[in-house]
C-alpha cells in the first residue's frame, strides 16, 4: 500500500522531489524582477576623466591628419597645433576657462593659417572652414565642462566671444573654396553650453535642497530639545518648587505651633527654612538655564557670563562662609585656610565653578563620610585660584546612597571647561581629596607649570573631631 503524506497525499519518490524543487530554484533564480545595482566602484568615477582623455586623443590625431592632408600645412606645425588642442580638452578637465581661451586661440590661429590655402586652392576642394570638424568637436567639448562648473554669466560671455570670433574671422576676413561651418559651430556651442549651465543648476539646486534639509533637521532638533527641557522645567516648578515653598512655610509656622519652643528648636527649624530659600533660588536660576536658549551663557559660563537670570543672582566666593556654615550646622566639623590674596577680581564663571566645586565637595562627604571631619583649602596665584576639599575617613557605615556619579562628573567638567585641573582620589588615611585649579584666563592655564596640585600646594589640615555634635553654631 502506498504511503501518504500531509492531508493523505501519496508521497513523492525523493528523486522527483529534488528535481521538483531543482526546477522551482532555477525558475526563482531566472525570472526574477529583483533590483541589483553595481556596487560602487573607483573606476567608475574616474570614467568621465577617461572619455575626455579619449576624446582628446581622437581630436588630436585627427586634426593633425586634416591640417597635413586637408589644409596641406607643414607637417611639424600641423603635429604642434593638434598636440595644443588635445592638451585644451584636457586642461578643461581642472582649468575650463584657460582651457576655453587655449581653444579658441587654436581654432582662430588654424583658420587664419588655412586661409592662404583655400584661397589659392592648394586645399583640399569643400574643406569645412573657418571650424575644422576635430576643432568644432573640440570646442563644443571644452565649452560642455566650462559652463558645468562657472556661473551662467561666463559661459554666455564665452559663447559671445566665440560667436564674434567666428562672425571676424569668416565674415570679416573670409576665404574661398570651403564649406561654412560657423552658423554650425555657433549653434553646436550655444547647445553645449545651454545643457551644461542646465546641469550645474540642477546640481546646485540639489546641493542647496541638501543643506536646506540637514539645516531642517538640525532646527527640528533643537526645537525638541527645547521643548523637552521647557517640560523638564515645568516639572520641577511645579512639584519641586511646591514642595520646597511648603517645607518654607511649615519651618516658619513650626515654633508657633508648640508651647515655649527651645532655642535650639527655632535655630533648627530657621536653618531648615533657609536652607529650602536657597534651594528655591537654585532651583529658579535652573529653571532659567533650562528655559534659555543658549545655556551657557544663562549658567554665567559662557564668554557672555554677563546674561544671567535675572531673579538668580550667582554664588561667588564671597559666600563660602555661608555655605561652610550650612555644613557645620548639618553636622559636619569643617575648617578652612585661605592663603595668598586675590589681587584682581576673577572671572565670574571662576567664582562660580570654585564655589559649585566645594559645595558639591562637602554634599559628597555628608552623604558618603558619616562621621568624619573636612577641611577646605582656598589659595590665591597670579596664575588663578587653587581650591582643596580633604575629609577624614568616616566613623559610621556608610549608608547606601543612589546615585551615579554625576557629582564628579559635573565638576570635571566645569574645571575642563575653564582649563583647569581636578583630581579626586582617596587619601594615605583612607578618606577622600578634591583638588582642583582654575585659572583666570588662557594665559593662566598655558603658565600653570605644576603636573599635579597636590605636591604644589599643602593640603587643607583636618580639624579633630568634636566629642559632641555641633550644637549650630554657624560662625566659621
Amino acid at each position: 500500500m502506498r504511503g501518504t503524506g500531509d492531508g493523505g497525499r501519496p508521497s513523492q519518490p525523493p528523486g522527483v522531489r529534488g528535481t521538483r524543487q531543482a526546477l522551482r530554484s532555477v525558475r526563482e533564480d531566472l525570472l526574477s524582477f529583483d533590483a541589483a545595482p553595481l556596487p560602487p566602484s573607483e573606476w567608475l568615477r574616474w570614467l568621465p576623466h577617461g572619455v575626455v582623455w579619449l576624446i582628446a586623443v581622437i581630436v588630436t590625431g585627427t586634426e593633425m591628419a586634416m591640417l597635413a592632408d586637408g589644409y596641406r600645412q607643414n607637417a611639424q606645425y600641423a603635429v604642434a597645433v593638434s598636440l595644443v588642442q588635445g592638451a585644451a580638452v584636457v586642461l578643461a578637465l581642472r582649468r575650463p576657462v584657460p582651457a576655453w581661451l587655449l581653444s579658441t586661440t587654436v581654432a582662430v590661429v588654424v583658420a587664419l593659417a588655412a586661409r592662404s590655402q583655400l584661397i589659392s586652392g592648394q586645399a583640399t576642394d569643400g574643406m569645412s572652414w573657418p571650424w575644422s570638424v576635430p576643432g568644432l568637436f573640440a570646442q563644443a567639448l571644452v565649452v560642455l565642462l566650462l559652463a558645468l562648473r562657472v556661473p551662467t554669466r561666463v559661459t554666455v560671455e564665452a559663447l559671445a566671444v566665440t560667436a564674434l570670433a567666428t562672425y571676424l574671422v569668416q565674415g570679416v576676413v573670409g576665404a574661398a573654396n570651403y564649406e561654412s561651418t560657423g552658423v554650425t559651430a555657433v549653434a553646436l556651442f550655444t547647445g553645449m553650453g545651454t545643457l551644461g549651465s542646465a546641469l550645474r543648476g540642477r546640481r546646485v539646486a540639489r546641493s542647496q535642497l541638501v543643506e536646506q534639509t540637514e539645516i531642517t533637521a538640525e532646527e527640528r532638533a533643537r526645537r525638541t530639545l527645547l521643548e523637552e527641557r521647557s517640560r523638564i522645567a515645568r516639572e520641577l516648578h511645579d512639584v519641586v518648587a511646591h514642595h520646597m515653598s511648603v517645607i518654607s512655610i511649615q519651618a516658619q509656622v513650626a515654633p508657633h505651633l508648640v508651647q515655649d519652643p527651645s532655642e535650639e528648636l527655632k535655630e533648627n527649624l530657621a536653618g531648615i527654612r533657609q536652607n529650602a530659600l536657597e534651594a528655591l533660588t537654585e532651583l529658579r536660576r535652573v529653571l532659567g538655564v533650562l528655559r534659555s536658549e543658549h545655556p551657557e551663557e544663562a549658567d554665567g559660563l559662557g564668554e557672555m557670563s554677563g546674561g544671567l537670570a535675572p531673579d538668580a543672582p550667582q554664588p561667588t566666593l564671597d559666600r563660602l562662609d555661608a555655605l561652610i556654615a550650612n555644613t557645620r550646622a548639618a553636622g559636619l566639623a569643617v575648617t578652612t585656610e585661605i592663603m595668598g590674596e586675590a589681587g584682581r577680581p576673577y572671572p565670574p564663571g571662576v567664582e562660580l565653578s570654585a564655589y559649585r566645586i566645594v559645595q558639591e565637595a562637602l554634599s559628597n562627604v555628608l552623604r558618603h563620610a558619616p562621621g568624619s571631619t573636612a577641611a577646605v583649602g582656598v589659595t590665591h596665584f597670579p596664575e588663578g585660584l587653587y581650591i582643596g576639599v580633604v575629609n577624614s575617613p568616616p566613623k559610621q557605615p556608610v549608608p547606601p546612597f543612589p546615585g551615579a556619579g554625576h557629582g564628579l562628573l559635573g565638576m570635571r567638567e566645569r574645571t575642563a571647561m575653564l582649563g583647569g585641573r581636578l583630581s579626586a582620589t582617596r587619601t594615605r588615611e583612607g578618606g577622600f581629596a578634591v583638588t582642583a585649579f582654575l585659572p583666570r584666563d588662557a594665559e593662566g592655564a598655558a603658565s600653570w607649570s605644576g603636573d599635579g596640585l597636590d605636591p604644589l600646594v599643602p593640603s587643607p589640615r583636618l580639624p579633630a573631631r568634636p566629642a559632641e555634635p555641633p550644637t549650630g553654631d554657624k560662625n566659621p
